[in-house]
């Protein structure tokens, strides 16, 4: 009697399904680095898996160890003013208002969660460029921003992307938009001397940007 009532416990243990979370795999005509196999990716994504789905995020967000975006992937994970994981997706931003629909990106916070959605055209893009642009877009954890704010953020940004090419040169395809914006960034920074004061001149020329407040929480005029 012992001997089958174990036998049906082996069995009924035997045929629990185990349910292994799926992901969207990086699309295959983006390039990758070397490091990135999918075995590598499989073995990375259940840290991210709270954030994204992607994979191509979850590589993006690896780039971001060992960089100035540390910082960023962290607040990504939920150390953050929310405390919880921020979720990335790309999304037609047209959807949320029709004066968003030629950004990149945007940050958004909806009952007590943070997000951030990114324009589908990068879809395709090196996640060596949507490290950096996730970066930038980690820094914006309220409901407030501001032209520090924004300063602070795309400052972060070039230099995360820097940071980048320094370690995955391969990331700098030119094919891509979003290396186009990158790019345009670090030259600002590096006309600057590493420092913020062109960025600081483009985004407060930045017409998407006119009606901010100097500062922020957080963030002070500088």
């Amino acid at each position: 009697m012992k001997k089958i009532a174990a036998l049906l416990i082996f069995a009924g243990l035997s045929l629990t399904p185990v349910w292994a979370k799926k992901y969207e795999p990086v699309p295959s005509n983006v390039q990758l680095p070397a490091k990135y196999t999918q075995e590598y990716i499989d073995s990375i994504s259940d840290e991210y898996k709270n954030i994204s789905d992607e994979q191509i995020f979850h590589v993006a967000l690896d780039m971001l160890k060992d960089t100035t975006g540390e910082f960023s992937r962290k607040a990504l994970l939920g150390y953050n003013v929310t405390q919880y994981p921020v979720k990335v997706m790309f999304k037609d931003l047209s959807e949320i208002n029709e004066a968003y629909s030629s950004f990149d990106a945007i940050g958004w916070k909806k009952k007590g969660k943070l997000y951030v959605y990114i324009n589908p055209k990068h879809e395709y893009a090196p996640p060596g460029a949507l490290a950096a642009l996730l970066a930038h877009e980690a820094i914006h954890q309220d409901e407030y921003n501001s032209l520090s704010e924004e300063t602070y953020a795309w400052t972060m940004e070039a230099v995360v992307w820097s940071e980048i090419l320094q370690k995955y040169p391969e990331s700098n395809n030119l094919e891509s938009a979003l290396v186009t914006r990158e790019n345009v960034l670090k030259q600002l920074l590096d006309k600057g001397a590493h420092t913020n004061k062109y960025i600081k001149k483009t985004v407060y020329a930045n017409e998407g940007y006119k009606n901010l407040q100097l500062t922020s929480p957080g963030f002070d005029y500088k």
